[in-house]
């Protein structure tokens, strides 16, 4: 998969932009505030339906502007391919793939990226809902139909938590639990296992590449852990379970107000030689854990897809140490095309290793 080209109107700092990139590294240097992670967003963006920035927007669209355009030209199995997103101030953005108009339920898996940022470095340390957000986009990448599920299972929590606080009111019945239960059950069961089977393949990859990063002196383990499940053994039949766990539960859902059962609370814990990295591991064993992860990442849609996905390096270089940028350059040189935004030059090799981009107020020079 590979960008090829990308032209910005009124987005952000850019009034109007015309870039062509090249199927290897994209390195845009430049001060911060400068725009740099304009152009990583407007990627992300057309591959995701949002930024990783903010959830509004009209936060795209230049200031004092109404209206923005962004157009990406990219190939995917060795077709050319052409998204284009319109923004307005006065309504919904417009979708268009390859001339006809798409709704962004069905943009997802069009183009595949794997971002890494420098929030993700706290990936690890953080709460379970980065780590549950992780796994969701990378298998969603891969199976459109797993982000349809879990758009579904997401709207059923929101219900039912909306009908167990009607229920604390003396608003509704509790009779009324048991429907939404049995579809909560299925669903689930099936979200849980397409994870499950992410996570074993993730965690091969992600010892490999952990092991290459530290040389062999360290083995990283990946395991899902489901709320709620002792000795997390997963039972034959997922969906009794679910089913068994929410009428368990339905006294203390109804007196909290939020469903406490459910893929939505579940986490995934990262081991370095049976030590959790979470607890007790140091910031450079976390820091090369998360990298051996979006490394891993990067295989897994590979090999889900047939083709790496674009890989967008923000503004990561200057959080890793001398040892880890040069495994990730080696790692992604001449492999994957990538685009990669830093503030000193000293963070890449003497050589020529692709092309570079220098950004000053949203004006860009090769």
């Amino acid at each position: 998969m590979r960008v090829k080209q990308i032209s910005l109107h009124n987005y952000r700092n850019y009034n109007a932009l015309s870039l062509e990139f090249t199927h290897n590294l994209n390195i845009f240097l430049g001060q911060n505030a400068q725009g740099k992670t304009n152009i990583i967003e407007a990627i992300y963006y057309a591959a995701m339906g949002h930024s990783h920035r903010t959830n509004i927007d009209n936060d795209l669209i230049q200031w004092e502007q109404s209206k923005a355009k962004v157009n990406l030209v990219f190939d995917r199995m060795m077709v050319e391919n052409k998204l284009s997103f319109n923004f307005s101030t006065e309504k919904n953005k417009e979708i268009i793939y390859n001339g006809h108009p798409i709704k962004q339920k069905d943009l997802i898996g069009v183009i595949n990226v794997v971002l890494f940022s420098p929030e993700d470095l706290s990936l690890i340390k953080g709460a379970p809902a980065g780590r549950r957000r992780f796994i969701d986009i990378e298998i969603s990448q891969a199976s459109p139909i797993y982000y349809k599920q879990l758009s579904k299972y997401n709207r059923i929590v929101a219900q039912r938590n909306m009908l167990l606080k009607k229920i604390k009111e003396r608003k509704s019945s509790k009779d009324l639990l048991e429907s939404w239960d049995t579809q909560l059950a299925v669903i689930a069961r099936d979200l849980v296992m397409k994870r499950l089977d992410a996570i074993k393949k993730l965690n091969m990859l992600a010892n490999l590449m952990h092991r290459k990063i530290s040389t062999n002196k360290e083995s990283l383990e990946i395991s899902y852990i489901i709320a709620g499940l002792e000795d997390n053994i997963v039972p034959e039949d997922l969906n009794t379970w679910y089913n068994n766990k929410l009428s368990e539960s339905r006294e203390i859902d109804i007196i909290r107000g939020n469903t406490s059962v459910g893929p939505h609370r579940d986490d995934i814990i990262l081991k370095v030689n049976n030590i959790n990295l979470r607890s007790f591991g140091s910031q450079g064993q976390q820091r090369t854990g998360v990298l051996a992860l979006k490394l891993a990442e990067l295989e897994f849609i590979k090999s889900e897809t047939g083709e790496y996905p674009v890989l967008l390096l923000d503004d990561v270089m200057s959080e890793l140490d001398a040892n880890r940028r040069e495994q990730l350059l080696l790692f992604i040189r001449d492999r994957i095309q990538t685009f990669i935004t830093a503030t000193d030059m000293n963070y890449f090799p003497k050589e020529n290793i692709g092309k570079y981009y220098h950004v000053v107020a949203g004006k860009i020079v090769e």
